[in-house]
């Protein structure tokens, strides 16, 4: 197994969680410290007003006794213009900037989530569902995107305004910044409490809403079988203590985040009041003027507001810390083996396929599910996989395929190990029909060529007419130009048809069946009988079947049973032998009694 550039210790903490989305910013890293130099020259130059005002303020006091001024009032009013201007178009590029980079975060994100779905081992889907991971992509990127664009720069320039208003203080008057900042380090308090005790709600918040989209992708998909079988109440039963859990950790996690904006408005105006009394106190004793009191009133509103938005944004980041942990907890799984450097490749194959002493076990403790499977097919030959449920029939072929890589032995096609050969060489050399058919939002015709290019109109149609399609294609109004899912929708049977005129025009030189007629009645199985008959001439072929009548004219039937091949040989033969095969081919044909 392969490891990805995003491979490491799963963050635990909100400081590594963000150490990591920080790595992974690295392309966007120069917009995004151009953002924050814009965030703190915004913040800056709005810290500029409350002294200009403050001079205006004076200079009005002093010219309501000996004449205003109105040329030098002039200039500080166009100064003080300038600056807010200034501010208001740094704080615009600063949120473009953001939008770019947050933007162009989230496209790469759902990329790599995308290109990662193609690089983990099929069998990690065995233990996570497709709802979780669509949820990851989704769900989690679009939270991370929104949080950053919103709280970043924001905290930045809260940052800067809180440490710039502190400073400005300072300089205007000590004893009222004393006053004010007893006040704040209350504030600071609360938010580090708050802020600790509503992380992990947030990161339940998101591990549930998962869990929610892995449940209704689930039950959306089997719809009909939860109506045939009354499955509504059970159903309904698991969604409610879903939502419920959900809802829990939402509303928690909510409650926190809600908390943070009315205490640190309490706190600031808390502020305020000790800044009046002071302030009043100074100013009766001659100690300050009045234009310094509205100049402090304002330095403490930059003071305060920033406390809001940090308690705010460290809510917020919360959620983009619980959702970047999903994201990179996916992006970190163990990959299939890089094959980038395998040079050899089979183009022209003959068909023969070779399996040596191959063992195989989805789950190292559990031991194998295939022990010591060896067989040797010719070139041409049909080849039928039999046996009882469980018994690794479908396994067999996900191995010859290399969904999954075996554990001991080899396979060998014309001779060729295919662990040699890149997983993509090996798909190419087969085409396949599975028993669950798989049809996307797309004309017919886009579904039976799907992925192969150059494909004539009159081949498409010879596939049709040999599953015994084209009639009922001809009879739709588009024809072959119907799309699937939206205009129409076909039967199983059909979908079964469809899936294997596909096989049909991809036109492979090995082929696998796996119950591939199991949706199909039994006139319509005769006419796709005889096409996969035409089919299979000249071809390797592995057929999967549980109704034995459709492999009596195989070259050869492998029964299976346990893992291991118990008996081999034609159809005459095994029947001849009066073993495990004949008691199977009987069971199939006994007589109700």
């Amino acid at each position: 197994m392969g490891r990805n550039q995003y491979s490491g210790n799963k963050p635990e903490n909100f400081k590594g969680t963000f150490k990591k989305l920080f790595q992974y910013c690295k392309p966007e890293r120069i917009l995004l410290i151009i953002a924050v130099c814009c965030a703190v020259g915004g913040s800056i130059l709005n810290l500029q007003g409350p002294g200009r005002l403050s001079d205006i303020t004076d200079t009005i006091t002093e010219g309501l006794q000996t004449g205003v001024d109105t040329e030098k009032l002039a200039g500080m009013f166009a100064a003080l213009i300038a600056i807010y201007a200034g501010g208001f178009l740094l704080t615009y590029l600063q949120s473009f900037l953001m939008a770019t980079v947050t933007q162009g975060l989230s496209k790469r994100m759902r990329k790599d989530v995308d290109q990662k779905i193609n690089k983990v081992p099929m069998g990690f889907f065995n233990k996570i569902s497709y709802g979780d991971v669509l949820s990851r992509v989704t769900n989690d990127v679009d939270t991370i995107g929104q949080t950053l664009n919103q709280s970043v720069a924001s905290l930045v320039s809260s940052a800067t305004m809180f440490l710039g208003a502190l400073l400005m203080m300072l300089l205007t008057n000590v004893w009222m910044t004393l006053a004010a900042v007893a006040a704040a380090l209350l504030g600071f308090v609360v938010m580090i409490l708050i802020v600790q005790r509503s992380q992990k709600y947030f990161m339940q918040q998101q591990k549930n809403l998962g869990a929610m989209n892995g449940h209704v992708e689930e039950i959306y998909s089997g719809h009909n079988v939860v109506k045939v079988y009354n499955g509504e109440k059970n159903a309904r039963e698991k969604f409610n203590q879903i939502n419920e859990s959900l809802g829990e950790s939402a509303f928690r996690s909510q409650m926190f985040s809600g908390l943070m904006r009315p205490i640190m408005a309490s706190i600031g105006n808390l502020g305020y009041v000790a800044v009046c009394v002071v302030g009043a106190a100074l100013a009766m004793n001659g100690k300050i003027s009045f234009g310094v009191i509205v100049a402090f009133m304002m330095y403490v509103r930059q003071f305060t507001q920033p406390l809001q938005q940090f308690a705010q944004g460290t809510t917020n980041l919360q959620s983009a810390a619980a959702a970047s942990e999903r994201v990179f907890e996916f992006l970190e799984e163990e990959e299939m083996a890089d094959e980038s450097k395998k040079t050899k490749r089979l183009d022209q194959v003959k068909g023969n396929v070779e399996f040596q002493h191959v063992r195989f076990a989805y789950d190292q403790e559990k031991g194998d599910i295939i022990h010591d499977f060896s067989a040797q097919v010719k070139a041409g030959q049909k080849i039928a996989i039999v046996g009882p449920t469980g018994a690794g029939k479908s396994t067999i072929v996900n191995l010859l395929m290399r969904f999954f890589e075996i554990n001991g032995g080899s396979i060998l096609i014309d001779g060729v190990p295919i662990s040699q050969l890149t997983r993509e060489n090996v798909h190419e050399l087969f085409c396949m029909v599975l028993q669950d058919t798989w049809l996307f939002e797309g004309t017919i015709k886009e579904n039976i060529v799907y992925c192969k290019e150059g494909v004539s109109d009159e081949k498409i149609t010879e596939a049709c007419k040999a599953v015994g399609l084209h009639h009922f294609i001809k009879t739709l109004p588009k024809g072959y130009d119907t799309v699937l899912g939206d205009e129409m929708s076909l039967s199983a049977g059909q979908k079964q048809q469809l899936t294997i005129a596909r096989a049909m025009v991809e036109d492979a030189p090995m082929l696998i069946l796996d119950e591939a007629t199991s949706s199909i009645d039994t006139r319509t199985e005769i006419i796709i009988q005889n096409a996969m008959d035409m089919l299979m001439k000249g071809r390797t072929s592995f057929v999967i079947a549980h109704r034995l009548s459709t492999i009596k004219n195989a070259d050869l039937i492998l029964v299976l049973k346990d893992g291991d091949i118990i008996e081999s040989g034609n159809h005459q033969e095994l029947m001849e032998k009066g073993g495990f095969y004949m008691e199977l081919y009987n069971s199939q044909f006994q007589k109700a009694s």
